[in-house]
């Protein structure tokens, strides 16, 4: 799930595609983030990740040991914008510019509707909304609004129907979609482009050892494709919308989730048998 040895160079592109680009990556100690991370870093970027926790990051950095670009780290959270800004200063005092911003960081816990305190409600918000703002709007007034360009990736969630049992997560998520469509039409002036990336179930350490057994084991079925998706996938994302091949993508929405947004399980289902449908339905 991310913990061996990453692969000196990338499996998909080519050595040296992300050469002098400098990126910002929250939450990217764990997961998918950890994942893009490192992807970024083999391709060659100046990485700077960072996390509430300084732990995870370490371990980040370990594991870019060796690599062709470079990983730096700091612990951050971002919705203090105490912490938020000065991050950004001292990033571009060490180098000058930054490309790329993931807005990776975030949250949220199964709980029923009726279940969720007003605290709690406000956490999410505050991790997902307000967190995501905070990030970006330091990176686009800081950075990419006076070299005029810059690059804005907000991971969201799939599906996009109702969830029960998410329903902060599934506003959150909603808010800050609308955001990236908002924000790519007013900051497009300023040669900046933003999209969201919108994840399904993926294979992560969080997510195998955290969810409920029963979840982990089943989930499977849900997706069309009949898999989970590996962190790489989401990685290889993050590195072409970062990279020349992504220049015309903005204010998009990018679901990666193995067709599930779409359609509940695999097709047919096990009730049509052979999947033959009777001749007056054809």
């Amino acid at each position: 799930m991310g913990e061996s040895v990453p692969q000196s160079h990338s499996e998909i592109f080519r050595d040296g595609l992300l050469d002098g680009q400098v990126v910002a990556v929250s939450g990217a100690g764990t997961g998918l983030g950890r994942a893009a991370a490192l992807e970024m870093v083999r391709l060659g970027a100046t990485v700077v990740g960072c996390g509430r926790r300084e732990e995870p990051l370490v371990e980040t950095a370990g594991l870019a040991e060796g690599l062709p670009g470079k990983f730096e780290h700091s612990t951050l959270d971002i919705r203090d914008e105490g912490e938020v800004d000065p991050f950004f200063d001292d990033l571009l005092e060490r180098h000058g510019r930054l490309d790329t911003l993931l807005n990776n960081a975030g949250g949220q816990f199964l709980s029923p509707a009726e279940m969720v305190n007003p605290k709690g409600f406000r956490t999410v918000i505050e991790l997902n909304v307000t967190g995501t703002w905070l990030m970006s709007h330091a990176a686009a007034t800081r950075a990419f609004i006076p070299q005029e360009s810059g690059t804005i990736l907000s991971v969201t969630l799939s599906p996009h129907n109702g969830m029960p049992g998410m329903v902060h997560s599934g506003a959150a998520r909603a808010a800050v979609e609308n955001m990236m469509r908002t924000l790519a039409t007013e900051w497009a002036r300023f040669g900046i482009r933003t999209c969201a990336i919108a994840p399904g179930q993926f294979a992560t350490e969080t997510f195998v050892s955290k969810y409920p057994k029963e979840v982990v084991e089943s989930v499977h079925q849900t997706i069309p494709m009949g898999r989970l998706g590996k962190e790489e996938e989401f990685a290889w994302l993050v590195a072409y919308l970062a990279s020349p091949a992504g220049a015309f993508h903005s204010g998009s929405v990018i679901t990666v989730d193995g067709g599930r947004d779409n359609w509940f399980g695999q097709f047919p289902p096990e009730a049509f048998g052979s999947g033959e449908l009777p001749a007056e339905e054809r």
